[in-house]
């Protein structure tokens, strides 16, 4: 009736069939985390925003004093 050289493609057809749909569910998967990932940090920022910018200013206060202690070890002047 059928060779089993048609059953065999046959298998092997719906094999990848299955494997590319678990593949794609698994990817629609990964892709779901990822945008749940990106609204979490994004609500995270949106809620300290007022915290952050003090933060940010410090550390920008905190890096230019660094800056002026090194160039002043540069030129060779004592602090």
């Amino acid at each position: 009736m059928f060779e089993p050289t048609v059953i065999i493609a046959g298998a092997a057809l719906v094999g990848l069939t299955i494997v590319a749909g678990a593949l794609l569910r698994a990817w629609h998967g990964w892709l779901a985390l990822k945008r749940e990932e990106l609204e979490r940090v994004k609500d995270t920022h949106d809620s300290d925003s007022g915290s952050s910018i003090g933060a940010a200013r410090i550390e920008l206060a905190d890096l230019k004093e660094r800056i002026k202690k090194l160039e002043a070890i540069a030129s060779g002047v004592d602090l």
